[in-house]
């Protein structure tokens, strides 16, 4: 059988499969196969129909069963698994999760469809609108039809607001600056109702804390001219009094040890701490007062607004403490116009012990496994600080890599301390949700990679975590401290180092101190967006302020040491930009664009290899084995000569990505992508010519394409790409595009450039 055969008779397969969905279908029912909306009119633009048939389109119920190129493998997949005898195994999952039962056209209404289609025109101002509905039927199949003829929309001719000098109606008044409805625009009840709800935002931001949008009405008058209307805000009679009263809070009582099992709201006097504008019920004394003053924005005095109300609840929450975090206004007893608000915390175990076992990709293509033992303590020294001490093992190896067989084992400790403020001697609490946080970090690690060496690292860091609002987040450190020192370097590494000399910056003892600081911008969490964007900026400033006091220039041969290592003096700056556009519910274009440059001086001519750029593999360009890429023109694999490849790394970096995402099917999803970019040396070094950036960069940038596959099995999400290359930068200059050579067909080629990667989580 030739392939155009084969095609057909997949084809033929499958249509047939489709057909024979019907035949599953009880007796004398037919098969609900969807809708067609046609909107004729004459006093209405093409583009306002256009408009009307889309929207029309979607109110209509059932929906038909999902279909691809007008076939339905879900509802075949349903009728394949027939009636499972157990409402559990193979056949139940089949039918239940992949699986979709027949819409049926009994389950259609007509007229209430037609109802439908009547009130959305006539709600969005095409008054006077005429529906009919039909239906059609093919076989055991059957369309339902609807004919819709709208009149000419009526307009907004004027907006009125209360004139009246009562407190609520000049509240009102004063929100119109802002109002959702605007002259000359098509009346629509879902804006009105949306007004109704602006304005009762703005009037809990002036203190109308029992005001709500039900309390509003929004009149129409169509007499006033032809097509036209005026809307007419006012508060209807039947609002209750306390809605028309903008309140102060009074007192404000906070019970941190709430239980709703059992009566923890008996109150003793001596139970009772006064704290600023706070009463703490604490019989326990489990919490510093302080932590509640820093966390809640109400003083006494204080107009109710929502922004406070809402703030308060948040920092409450954010401070990872509590459990359970309830908040309750009542009208004062003793003063009038005013709230005392109560907030009711539950607290969280303050101590616990968790193991984790842990699967892991990483951008040198390791794949392993790590085990971690967490103990961690919420209130350490009563003011919701969390102490956290953690041990970890793992094995990392290398499934498609330059180095597979070289496996790497990793052991450590690690303890963090968080305090839910920042720790410092000026008085700083930005006004946000969020609660800034100050970080403390010690740590070691023993890593053993087999056959070549092991390498000791010990870190220590000391900075401020604050958070602007959801989408905007600042990580200053400091001081971050790294010492590494090798160990145990093998006879096998040390020959590896006479071929390839850059392979001793590995083993050479590091030390790293200085401040950094990153930002980050994101807006990918409002997925009704378009577009969406992931933006981090990173700055290193290592060992400035030391270089500078010591005066050290390697390059006059002045080179200062601590603890007899040199330590390292760079600057080095990284930015990551990631815009995603939505194409469709289930598809979206993502792109990535990282730029990077690393800046040596004073006491280094040399940035340490594990502060310089890498590129290739897993997350990267995956067409290109992990780490194996550049720098430059610079052939890493030619120029090897020992048992393994070394991991190529340069001073700055440049690349793009952009992939295509869809769902196919299920829990699977697909993607087509294509990545670009290498790394660079800021100065020459004879070992690796062409390493050296120029002015010619762009003709030394690799490009690779491939598709891939990701399981997303919603606790992770377990992805599989093949790519291969399109362009090999260390190929000689007019020979390194290589689409002419692809040759899927050929063994010899495909060993050569097919990359596999395994990876868990999408690659940006």
């Amino acid at each position: 059988m030739n392939n155009n055969h084969l095609v057909s008779f997949l084809f033929f397969a499958m249509l047939a499969s489709s057909c024979s969905n019907t035949r599953f279908l009880p007796e004398g029912e037919l098969l609900y196969t969807g809708a067609i909306v046609t909107v004729e009119g004459k006093e209405t633009s093409k583009k306002e129909n256009k408009a009307l048939k889309t929207a029309l389109g979607e109110v209509v119920r059932p929906k038909p069963n999902s279909s691809i190129l007008g076939l339905r493998p879900k509802l075949y997949i349903y009728n394949l698994a027939g009636t499972p005898k157990k409402e559990k195994g193979w056949r139940y999952w089949l039918k239940t999760k992949v699986g979709e039962a027949p819409v049926l056209y009994s389950q259609v209404d007509l007229e209430y469809n037609k109802n439908v289609l009547q009130n959305f025109t006539e709600n969005n101002g095409y008054f006077n609108t005429k529906t009919a509905a039909d239906s059609t039927r093919h076989g055991k199949k059957a369309t339902a039809e609807y004919l819709v003829k709208p009149a000419k929309q009526y307009k907004i001719r004027a907006v009125k607001f209360p004139v009246d000098s009562a407190v609520i109606s000049s509240a009102v008044r004063n929100t119109r600056r802002r109002s959702l409805l605007k002259k000359e625009e098509g009346y629509s009840l879902n804006t009105i109702k949306e007004e109704r709800i602006r304005i009762d935002s703005r009037l809990k931001e002036k203190g109308f804390f029992y005001f709500n949008p039900d309390y509003l009405k929004v009149q129409v008058d169509s007499t006033v001219a032809d097509h036209q209307v005026d809307l007419i805000v006012k508060i209807k009679e039947e609002a209750p009094k306390l809605a028309e009263i903008p309140y102060k809070i009074n007192k404000i009582i906070v019970y941190p040890n709430y239980s709703i099992s059992s009566d923890s709201l008996k109150i003793s006097i001596d139970t009772i701490t006064k704290y600023n504008d706070l009463t703490i019920i604490d019989p326990e004394n489990l919490f510093k007062p302080r932590i509640f003053d820093r966390a809640l924005y109400f003083k006494k005095g204080d107009l109710y607004n929502r922004t406070d109300h809402n703030l308060s609840l948040n920092r409450l929450v954010n401070l990872g403490t509590f459990k359970f975090v309830k908040n309750q206004f009542k009208v004062s007893d003793t003063l009038g116009n005013y709230l005392d608000a109560y907030y009711y915390l539950t607290p969280l175990p303050k101590k616990s012990l968790r193991m984790e076992l842990l699967a892991k990709t990483n951008s040198a293509n390791y794949t392993g496994t790590e085990l971690n033992l967490n103990w961690s303590n919420r209130n350490a020294f009563r003011g919701a600080e969390l102490l956290t001490i953690s041990a970890f093992g793992g094995v990392e190896v290398q499934v498609s890599g330059q180095n597979n067989g070289f496996n790497v084992y990793r052991v450590g400790t690690e303890a963090n301390l968080i305090w839910p403020r920042f720790v410092s001697p000026f008085k700083l609490n930005p006004s946000s949700g969020f609660v800034p946080k100050t970080k403390a970090t010690l740590g070691y690690e023993f890593q053993n990679r087999t056959n070549l060496y092991s390498l000791q690292t010990f870190k220590g860091s000391f900075g401020y975590l604050w958070k602007e609002n959801e989408r905007k987040e600042h990580l200053l450190n400091v001081t971050e401290i790294t010492y590494a020192s090798p160990q145990n370097i093998t006879n096998l590494y040390h020959e590896q180092i006479a071929n390839n000399p850059s392979l001793e910056k590995v083993v050479e003892k590091q030390l790293l101190f200085g401040p950094s600081y990153s930002y980050t911008y994101t807006n990918t969490l409002q997925t009704r967006k378009k577009n969406t964007f992931y933006y981090k900026a990173s700055l290193d400033l290592v060992g400035n302020i030391a270089g500078l006091v010591s005066g050290a220039n390697i390059r006059k041969g002045d080179t200062i040491k601590l603890f007899d290592v040199p330590f390292s003096q760079f600057i080095k700056i990284e930015q990551d930009f990631r815009h995603y556009l939505k194409l469709g519910k289930e598809s979206q274009l993502a792109s990535r664009i990282i730029a990077g440059a690393g800046f040596t001086y004073g006491n280094s001519n040399e940035m340490p290899f594990i502060k310089q750029f890498f590129i290739g593999g897993t997350n990267s360009l995956r067409a290109f084995r992990a780490r194996s890429l550049g720098p430059g023109s610079f052939d890493g694999a030619a120029a090897n000569t020992g048992t393994f490849l070394a991991d190529q790394s340069g001073d700055l970096k440049l690349e793009f990505n952009t992939e295509y995402r869809t769902k196919i099917y299920g829990l699977v999803k697909g993607a087509l992508f294509l990545d670009a970019g290498n790394i660079w040396l800021l100065n020459e070094n004879p070992d690796k010519p062409g390493a050296k950036f120029s002015k010619k960069f762009l003709n030394e940038l690799a490009v690779g394409v491939g598709a891939g596959l990701r399981f997303d099995f919603s606790f992770l999400i377990l992805r599989t790409d093949l790519a291969f290359p399109l362009r090999k930068p260390y190929l000689p200059n007019g020979d390194r595009w290589v689409l002419d050579q692809i040759s899927l067909g050929n063994s010899a080629w495909r060993k050569e450039n097919l990359v596999f990667n395994l990876a868990i989580g999408y690659p940006f």
